[in-house]
């Protein structure tokens, strides 16, 4: 029990047996954060700056790019580093925070995705009322829950991961997450089990109004050619999207469960899989598809006026 006292360091075993080739996955790496950065920075200047394009759908596209960069900031600074070193260790409050950062932001990219399912439900459904409902007040104050309700339950859930005794600071990992802190609990607590099983729940109930609310397009959809048309324009990309996010997801939990079982390298990917395929190919698809997005997109290109 006293040893909790001296962990002030984590050791990330993620990344043994790449000494061969860590240069090669570095400049990788590199190239595919600036891609990263570069694809969610063109869609965000290119709605912040048009005003004719500040309807909700493209405000909470661009949150949801906001988003992807503060994700993966809380992880390729880290991993850039790592792979040019020889020891792979992070400090006991630097974990927490990645922890944090990473949690935060699959929680928000959750948050976000169900205010795009929602607007788009009002206005294929409830075309009549949509300007009444999604008002620019409304809308603000569905992005500030959006973004302060992942950070307070994931803060709480980080705070009970903070105050566990801990008894162990091996991390089997590429980055640090609380699931893993946590099992290294000398005696685990009834928060550090309670606190994580709601945001679990909370978070299951906002993938179950998802599907809900495209019940009800598909239906809609269904009986009116114009809602067809508006369905594959702008409803679409937002499914595709849910779909990579469930499936980054999904990959991740493969990893917890299984990835012991599996080569080092399989690993790794399941484990990186959320913060590298969701961050590029959503803007990538809001990009190509939207006609709006992409025309302008074109016009900035070509140096024409936005």
């Amino acid at each position: 029990m006293d040893n909790a006292s001296v962990i002030t360091m984590f050791t990330l075993s993620g990344l043994n047996g790449i000494i061969n080739y860590r240069v090669t996955l570095f400049v990788l790496t590199l190239l595919c954060y600036c891609f990263i950065w570069l694809v969610n920075v063109t869609i965000i200047v290119t709605i912040v700056l048009d005003k004719t394009i500040h309807e909700p759908m493209y405000i909470f596209l661009c949150n949801l790019c906001i988003n992807g960069l503060y994700g993966t900031t809380g992880f390729y600074p880290k991993f850039l580093i790592d792979l040019l070193s020889t020891t792979h260790v992070i400090s006991y409050a630097g974990c927490l925070l990645q922890g944090f950062v990473l949690h935060s932001s699959v929680s928000a990219d959750i948050s976000m995705l169900v205010l795009m399912a929602y607007d788009r439900y009002v206005a294929i459904c409830q075309p009549l009322v949509y300007h009444s409902v999604m008002t620019t007040q409304r809308v603000c104050v569905f992005l500030f829950f959006a973004w302060l309700i992942p950070h307070y339950l994931v803060f709480m859930s980080s705070i009970t991961t903070a105050r566990l005794r801990l008894c162990g600071s091996h991390i089997p990992k590429i980055y640090c997450v609380n699931f893993l802190v946590g099992k290294l609990a000398c005696t685990p607590s009834i928060a550090s089990v309670i606190v994580p099983a709601f945001n679990y729940t909370f978070y299951c109930g906002h993938f179950i109004f998802i599907i809900w609310s495209y019940v009800y397009l598909i239906k809609t959809c269904l009986t009116s050619k114009e809602s067809r048309s508006k369905f594959m324009q702008t409803c679409l990309p937002h499914l595709i999207c849910l779909i990579i996010l469930f499936f980054s997801l999904f990959f991740d939990l493969l990893y917890m469960r299984f990835g012991s079982q599996v080569s080092q390298s399989l690993q790794n990917f399941m484990a990186m899989e959320f913060l590298l395929v969701p961050p590029i190919i959503n803007p990538l698809i809001y990009g190509f598809k939207l006609t709006q997005i992409r025309n302008k997109i074109i016009q900035f290109l070509c140096g024409k006026r936005l």
